[in-house]
């Protein structure tokens, strides 16, 4: 009935989609985006259409998952050429941007030469007038700054690449994210609306708010067909979880990979929030076991697992704010999380190493982040210090032990940390898996393979724990959770590297009267 009461079953999902590939940071700021849908996914999908049989066998070879590889079965051919058709069609305008800033690089490096640059800018492409700045640096290395802002204003940022699927979580891992475009399925509510609409927020608020079909079909703007599809996300009742909230004292449940919810009685936090919606399996919490309202949300850093827009996305509206760390401005490895997460509709402070943000019952401390990303200037990384019911507590994200001193600073600011949370994924992916389409230069592979998206080792979460004076420690975001290999794609065993120094820094903190542990699924700690 149009009229009655109705919630958000508990595995409906969300994949937000840019031009059908899964959205993230990259695809979504504009300059960033331009150059993954021109040096990534057009290349990608010409591959495919090439040789499906190839992309399809490597889609389900364990020794390539995590391979730009497209899992699309050779019969819907067609559906991929259409897409790519449609992309060179309607994106023209990104694909030039993308082509005008490798040309832009160019100049720089055959022209600037330390000498003045305003002779260069009448040589730019057109498509980067007044969108860049050329600069130097004190040591004569010139680059373009790009005018984020007005990236937005532009025509490259475009708000009907954006649609929105819809569906039950299938209970089996969904293809790759950073590979295989989303097509439409008949089991697939799909939307064409972009991620700020305020139907989303009003449906994602009907998991913990009751709302009718009536009023979810005129937020969503559904057609008769469309509604109909929705009925099938909906519950009579709402599937949260009792003890959600607490009445005294403090407590840290882990989520998941790099997901820790914080609470006290009068408030709570949320630290890169990536929630598995499966309620039917056991050892996990889901989003049913979240408190009602998040004070603050913390998103330590830009990669597609630490800012998740499947799970963001179904926050907006029951969220004070989301903590971002500030970017360098305009470089081009680094967008501002801030303006991507604004022009989706959500509250946002940005902040620098050591500034403070007040929630009810406690505090958040924005703490230095070191490395991790492949040696590029990337500044919009941030680790935490949260102060709730008597503890302090690290959130350390992949933050690195290579320079261990710089947590020295944190203590003597700060404290003695007395649990902190510490990643170890110490031989991560090479610096082309994640930004090759940034790299209008290309690098060698043993370049590449040099600079890596690790975190720490065995000996450098030692130093980090040692430095903070940190009484426990748990290892976590290791992608380890069946739940999110569609984000992660990580395979480990008992003898992976990771695995074995993850062991061996449980035996160091063994030796040294540390509490240590390696989170997996879901685990709770009260006082």
């Amino acid at each position: 009935m149009p009229d009655e009461q109705v919630f958000l079953k508990s595995k409906a999902i969300v994949e937000p989609l840019v031009d059908r590939f899964y959205a993230w940071l990259h695809t979504l700021a504009p300059a960033q985006a331009t150059l993954n849908l021109a040096n990534r996914q057009v290349p990608m999908l010409e591959s495919y259409l090439q040789s499906p049989q190839v992309h399809m066998a490597a889609s389900v070879n364990p020794t390539l998952r995590g391979g730009f590889f497209v899992n699309i079965h050779k019969n819907r051919r067609d559906e991929v050429q259409d897409l790519l058709d449609s992309i060179k069609r309607d994106r023209a305008d990104m694909l030039r941007f993308a082509s005008a800033i490798a040309q832009g690089h160019e100049l720089l490096r055959e022209a600037a030469t330390g000498f003045d640059l305003t002779p260069l800018y009448p040589k730019l492409p057109s498509e980067l007038g007044g969108l860049v700045e050329l600069v130097y640096d004190t040591e004569n290395q010139a680059a373009m700054r790009f005018m984020e802002p007005l990236l937005y204003k532009s025509a490259v940022y475009a708000e009907d690449r954006q649609t929105v699927q819809l569906s039950l979580e299938p209970g089996t891992e969904r293809p790759f994210i950073l590979s295989t475009p989303r097509l439409p399925s008949p089991d697939v509510l799909e939307l064409p609306i972009p991620f700020r609409h305020g139907g989303l927020e009003e449906l994602f608020k009907a998991r913990v708010s009751p709302t009718t079909p009536a009023r979810l079909r005129e937020a969503l703007e559904l057609d008769d067909a469309q509604a109909a599809q929705l009925s099938g996300l909906l519950s009579d009742r709402p599937s949260l979880a009792e003890d959600r909230h607490i009445e005294g004292g403090g407590r840290i449940r882990y989520f998941g990979h790099a997901c820790l919810v914080l609470q006290t009685p009068e408030g709570s936090v949320v630290t890169d929030p990536f929630i598995s919606a499966d309620s039917s399996m056991s050892g996990r919490y889901t989003l049913d076991d979240l408190p009602d309202f998040l004070d603050l949300v913390l998103i330590t850093h830009g990669h597609q697992d630490h800012i998740v827009l499947e799970t963001l996305l179904q926050l907006r509206g029951r969220v004070g704010a989301i903590v971002v760390p500030r970017p360098s401005r305009g470089n081009l490895s680094d967008p501002s999380i801030a303006l991507a997460l604004k022009h989706l509709g959500f509250p946002v402070v940005e902040v620098d190493d050591f500034d403070e943000v007040p929630f009810p019952g406690g505090k958040v401390v924005a703490t230095p982040f070191l490395g991790e990303h492949c040696d590029l200037d990337i500044r919009s990384k941030s680790t935490y210090w949260v102060e709730l019911a008597g503890k302090k507590v690290f959130i350390g994200a992949d933050s690195s032990g290579i320079e261990p001193t710089l947590y020295r600073y944190v203590r003597e600011h700060l404290g003695t940390a007395d649990i902190a949370f510490l990643g170890m994924e110490c031989d991560g992916a090479p610096l082309t898996w994640l930004y090759q389409a940034l790299l209008t230069t290309p690098v060698t592979k043993a370049m590449s393979n040099s600079r890596k998206l690790s975190g720490s080792n065995a000996e450098q979460a030692a130093a980090i724990t040692t430095e903070l004076g940190a009484r426990e420690v748990h290892i976590y975001a290791m992608g380890e959770e069946e739940w999110l290999g569609h984000v992660m794609a990580t395979t480990y065993n008992e003898d992976t590297y990771q695995i074995k120094q993850i062991e061996e820094f449980m035996k160091w903190c063994a030796d040294h009267g540390i509490k240590g542990g390696h989170l997996f699924g879901q685990q709770e700690w009260r006082w």
